[in-house]
């Protein structure tokens, strides 16, 4: 019987001496590189391995070199990470530290416009920023202390442009 010959840094509490199962894997194996494929380890942790058929001269397998990588680390960022990015458990931001946040109503109404419009904030053209400049007056985006300079900033413009914009739009009324 094949047993195994080597450990390190041990993750499956197997020990040298311990049947390989290597008769087992040479009637079955197609390839000499099976894997990743995951496995579950003895404290319920999931690992992802790979094994390869170590071949001797006359091509028949003299052993096989198994790496176990533990993936249950990476399991607890990505909880972590999902609820980061799914917002499961999010509460609504409180309103008296935000109620004045003209910032954040800017972002979102442009970021609305964006999405209705199936655009990207990169790639407008001048007549999309002009629209879009006209569009936030409208609601009102231009009532906070430096607002033209904020928009200006995020739609990537002068300042100056922002209030030629503005400029047009009154006198075509």
């Amino acid at each position: 019987s094949q047993s195994i010959a080597y450990i390190a840094n041990n993750l499956s509490k197997r020990a040298i001496g311990d049947d390989s199962a290597l008769e087992e894997i040479e009637g079955t194996a197609d390839e000499e590189v099976m894997g990743p494929y995951e496995k579950m380890n003895w404290d319920g942790r999931r690992m992802r391995c790979v094994s390869m058929l170590l071949p001797s001269e006359s091509s028949d397998a003299v052993g096989v070199m198994c790496i176990n990588f533990n993936v249950a680390a990476f399991d607890d960022v990505k909880k972590v990470l999902d609820l980061f990015i799914t917002g499961a458990g999010l509460v609504r931001p409180p309103e008296e530290l935000f109620k004045d946040d003209w910032q954040e109503r800017i972002n979102s109404f442009l970021h609305g416009w964006l999405r209705e419009r199936q655009l990207a904030l990169n790639s407008l053209s001048r007549d999309h920023k002009r629209e879009l400049v006209e569009a936030l007056y409208a609601e009102g985006a231009f009532n906070g202390k430096s607002a033209a300079n904020y928009i200006a900033n995020v739609l990537d413009m002068g300042r100056a442009t922002v209030y030629k914009h503005l400029k047009q739009m009154r006198e075509d009324v």
